[in-house]
C-alpha cells in the first residue's frame, strides 16, 4: 500500500497525540468527531482505519462498508462496541487502550469506596441542610476487611496496587487467568469470593458469558454482607438485584460508575431509577471512571505506540 493512501478517519473525541503520532507514521488524518454512523458508512471505504470512542458500533455495517480497513482503534478499555470476531475474521486489527486508564479506573473506585465507607455523601447533604448528626454519619474503616476483584486485567491490578498501603486483604478471580497472584493480590477460586468478601469490585469485559453476572441468584451465595463497586460495564449487574439486595441488607452500600442503562432520557424511564437515586447508600457517577483529565491524553498515547507495531503493508 502506497504511503499516500494511508488514511485515518477519527470519528471521536480523541486527545491530539493520537492524530500527530498517526502521522509521524505516514497516515492522513481526517478528524471527524461530529461524523454519524449514517455519514460513515458513505465514506468508510476510503480508510485503512478508523479510531472511535463510544459514539457507535462497529458492527458488521460498518466493517463490511469498510472494505479497505486494516484496523480499527478503540479510544478506551473496552471492546464491546466493536464486533471485534468478524472484524479478526476479515483480517482487521483490532487495538485498545486498557493501560491508559487504568490508573483513573483504580483511583476513582477508591473515592467511591471511601466515601460510601466514611458517608461522605449523606454527612455533605445533611450539613447543606442544617443537620449536624455525628452519629448517622460514624464510618467503617476499610482497615483488616476483604476486597474480592472479579478480573484480573489492566484496572483490576490497578485497584489492587492502590488498596495497597490500606491494610486490607485483595483477594481476585478471574476466569481467563492462572498463576497471577502478585504482591497486591491473591488468586482465589470464585468459592472463596463469596465466602469472604467484606467488598466486590468488577474489573471485567461485557460478553455473552457476562452479561447480567450479578443477579440475584448470585448475591445469594455470598456469606457476608457487601459493599458492591461497579466500573467496569452496567449490564453486567443487574440493577434490580442491587436495590432488593440493598433492602434486604445483603448489600451494604453500592458504587456505580457504569448502569444498565445511560444517558438521559432513557435513564430517567427505567422502572428502577427513581429507588435507585432515592437510595442514601447509592453512590453514582455518569461511567467517568476511565475519563479522567489525564488518561484522555494517556489513551490515545497508548493508541499511537500500538499503532507503530501494527504490520499494515
Amino acid at each position: 500500500m502506497h504511503q499516500m493512501n494511508k488514511k485515518i478517519l477519527i470519528a471521536d473525541h480523541l486527545h491530539p497525540i493520537f492524530k500527530e503520532e498517526a502521522e509521524k507514521l505516514g497516515f492522513e488524518c481526517h478528524d471527524m468527531p461530529l461524523i454519524t454512523k449514517e455519514e460513515t458508512l458513505k465514506i468508510i471505504r476510503d480508510y485503512t482505519g478508523i479510531a472511535i470512542r463510544t459514539k457507535f458500533l462497529i458492527d458488521r455495517e460498518v466493517i463490511d462498508a469498510g472494505n479497505n480497513l486494516k484496523f480499527i482503534a478503540r479510544a478506551g478499555a473496552g471492546m464491546d462496541n466493536i464486533d471485534e470476531e468478524y472484524a479478526v475474521s476479515k483480517g482487521i486489527y483490532c487495538i485498545n487502550a486498557p493501560e491508559g486508564n487504568r490508573d483513573a479506573v483504580g483511583e476513582h473506585v477508591i473515592g467511591m469506596l471511601l466515601s460510601l465507607l466514611n458517608k461522605l455523601r449523606n454527612g455533605d447533604q445533611q450539613i447543606r441542610n442544617g443537620v449536624w448528626d455525628r452519629e448517622a454519619n460514624r464510618g467503617f474503616e476499610l482497615k483488616g476487611k476483604t476486597v474480592a476483584l472479579i478480573g484480573y486485567g489492566n484496572n483490576g491490578r490497578s485497584l489492587a496496587q492502590k488498596l495497597s498501603g490500606f491494610e486490607v486483604d485483595v483477594i481476585a478471580y478471574d476466569k481467563y487467568k492462572t498463576s497471577f497472584s502478585d504482591q497486591y493480590a491473591r488468586e482465589v477460586s470464585m468459592e472463596e469470593i463469596v465466602k469472604h468478601a467484606d467488598i466486590l469490585s468488577y474489573h471485567i469485559p461485557l460478553s455473552r458469558e457476562t452479561r447480567q453476572l450479578f443477579n440475584e441468584e448470585y448475591l445469594f451465595h455470598f456469606k457476608k454482607p457487601i459493599i458492591l463497586l461497579n466500573a467496569s460495564r452496567g449490564e453486567i449487574v443487574n440493577t434490580k438485584a442491587v436495590i432488593d439486595g440493598l433492602k434486604n441488607g445483603k448489600i451494604l452500600a453500592t458504587g456505580l460508575d457504569v448502569l444498565e442503562v445511560e444517558k438521559f432520557p432513557a435513564l430517567s424511564e427505567q422502572p428502577w431509577f427513581k429507588e435507585l437515586i432515592e437510595n442514601d447508600k447509592v453512590i453514582l457517577s455518569p461511567h467517568v471512571a476511565g475519563w479522567s483529565v489525564e488518561s484522555y491524553r494517556k489513551i490515545s498515547e497508548v493508541l499511537g505506540e500500538k499503532l507503530k507495531r501494527l504490520e499494515i503493508s
